[in-house]
């Protein structure tokens, strides 16, 4: 297990005159020289630590600074767990796209949107295909009809160079 370190100034790390004491359990101690603190630290047998240095007089907490590390550690951990990074998954097809390989494409949007990740949808004209690109405005809202129980646009169809894209967002939470 790796040591963290984490940088509050403890015990004689302290340098300000005055600081403002509150125990572990919240109940405030009053304003007083930071050497006094220290000395009541000490009877308890626990450790003065600085929580807010931009405070004014900053703020010390005696408590068992070991303890502290280990359930900021275990704070930290859980929020790590709890975080989900969204993917964007694309779908590419072209303007010739027939119906059945439509819904297989949506089916795939579909499973991203429901796992929570962003779609993409990619339209590629070819040659003079860029031409008729209105009909990839209506290829675009098609697609969207069939997932649009899973999903909200969140980057409509527009033209960038020789593709259409549009951005779809998972509604699932």
């Amino acid at each position: 297990m790796k040591n963290i370190s984490k940088n509050y100034p403890t015990n004689n790390e302290i340098r300000e005159k005055e600081v403002r004491v509150v125990t572990y359990d919240g109940e405030q101690l009053g304003i007083m020289s930071s050497k006094e603190a220290q000395r009541i630290a000490d009877e308890k047998e626990m450790d003065l630590v600085m929580i807010a240095p931009t405070a004014t007089p900053p703020v010390c907490r005696i408590m068992d600074y070991g303890k502290f590390i280990y359930e900021q550690t275990k704070k930290e951990k859980e929020a790590k767990k709890k975080q989900r990074t969204v993917e964007i998954k694309e779908i590419r097809f072209s303007p010739n796209i027939e119906e059945h390989d439509m819904t297989t494409k949506a089916n795939n949007a579909l499973k991203f949107l429901k796992d929570g990740d962003k779609v993409k949808v990619t339209i590629r004209f070819r040659g003079r295909e860029a031409d008729h690109s209105h009909k990839g405005y209506d290829l675009m809202k098609e697609f969207f009809a069939k997932v649009e129980e899973f999903g909200t646009i969140e980057k409509p169809a527009t033209m960038e160079g020789r593709n259409m894209t549009m951005v779809i967002t998972s509604n699932v939470k």
